[in-house]
């Protein structure tokens, strides 16, 4: 299942004060945009990130903290037209999933963006909303006029999700006007999930708006380290897999899984900043369903159990001790892949070997051990 982003940066913002549209903005050391950007390019389920932004604002995107791959599209003279820019500029690239955000949300929570983004194994539409639980008033003229019941309101948030062929036809179809994607799918006929929000996740309106998002960024942000060991004997084979590549040898490694030695010590690592076991706890040796499994499996679980829980991969450093194989010629491509399963950049990543002098087990070349560090930030 491939998922997109489509961030909605093309409004004008005139609520927000004076100065330039709110997306470019400072907040906390970066412009609003860079923030939002950011929460969808740490996360895991995210494959693509589209963002739509006013003609007149595009020289803004040499200022922005980019993102490889990240699609730029110009935007509509309404968010409707805006949005349904948005999905044409991908309705080629197979995505079966989208989730549509406004860019002046850059508090959205990683695990959010899962819940929505998971939602939609079972729904053609999710979106993340908070039950009012505050007494409501009408008024007029700066007078209460009376009380609303609150009963089944809630505020709305983004991202929403969609089934994308789906929301794809129904924007094409929809007159315009709307408050918003969940109101274009309603009027297509989808049923709309409500996924539980978060009240952090804020929508920048009003000056003051600013300073309450600062606050909860700085609140957010967090930094955990883990560290990760792994070691594997040889046996008779023809070939090692590290980092998920296979690289010709007179030996293989020894293993319940496929003994990626490398893999599982970064795995180990990310477990380990999130003081949440390790590999064994979450894949038992002993559960034969593992056996002969890809190590990719449980890094991607461990990347995802880092979303949940609010963190994103900062960098990663894996080393590798053996007399032979030779790393060099192969560690170009090891990051490659180490950094397209993690869905991070290649400069995120580092790979790299030494020897051990030839002396212990891995100087006998009995085998090889691998040690990694996993630095996580919280968002």
């Amino acid at each position: 299942m491939t998922t997109a982003a489509v961030i909605v940066a093309a409004g004008r913002g005139t609520r927000a004060g004076d100065g330039p549209p709110k997306q470019w903005r400072p907040l906390a050391g970066r412009t609003v945009a860079d923030w939002t950007i950011r929460a969808f390019s740490i996360n895991p389920l995210v494959d693509h990130i589209v963002l739509v932004m006013h003609p007149e604002d595009i020289d803004h995107a040499s200022d922005l903290v980019l993102v490889d791959g990240l699609i730029i599209v110009a935007g509509g003279s309404t968010r409707d037209q805006s949005v349904l820019n948005g999905l044409e500029a991908i309705s080629d690239r197979g995505v079966d999933k989208v989730l549509i955000h406004d860019v002046a949300r850059p508090c959205v929570s990683q695990k959010t963006i899962i819940d929505v983004a998971e939602a939609l194994k079972d729904t053609p539409a999710a979106a993340p909303a908070v039950e009012i639980t505050d007494a409501l008033w009408r008024g007029e003229n700066g007078k209460v006029t009376g009380t609303q019941d609150r009963s089944g309101l809630y505020r709305a948030q983004t991202p929403q999700g969609f089934d994308f062929r789906s929301i794809l036809r129904a924007h094409r179809e929809h007159p315009g006007g709307a408050l918003d994607d969940v109101q274009v799918a309603r009027d297509a006929g989808l049923s709309v999930q409500i996924i539980k929000g978060n009240p952090s996740n804020i929508k920048i309106t009003r000056p003051e708006d600013f300073a309450q998002a600062e606050e909860i960024l700085k609140d957010a942000m967090k930094i955990r380290l883990g560290n990760g060991y792994d070691v594997h004997a040889f046996e008779d084979g023809t070939s090692v897999i590290l980092c998920g590549v296979e690289i010709p040898h007179d030996k293989a490694l020894k293993g319940h899984s496929d003994a990626d030695v490398a893999m599982h010590a970064v795995t180990d690592a990310i477990y380990g900043a999130l003081a949440d076991g390790d590999i064994g706890r979450h894949f038992p040796p002993s559960d034969p369903q593992w056996k002969g499994a890809a190590s990719e499996i449980f890094l991607k679980h461990a990347v995802k159990r880092a979303a949940e829980k609010g963190f994103g991969i900062s960098n990663i450093d894996v080393t590798l001790i053996c007399e032979q194989p030779k790393i060099g010629p192969h560690a170009s491509a090891m990051r490659a892949n180490m950094a397209n399963i993690m869905g991070i950049e290649l400069d995120q990543v580092s790979v790299k070997a030494t020897t051990s002098e030839q002396l212990g087990f891995t100087g006998r070349s009995e085998g090889i051990a691998s040690v990694a560090t996993a630095a996580l930030i919280g968002l």
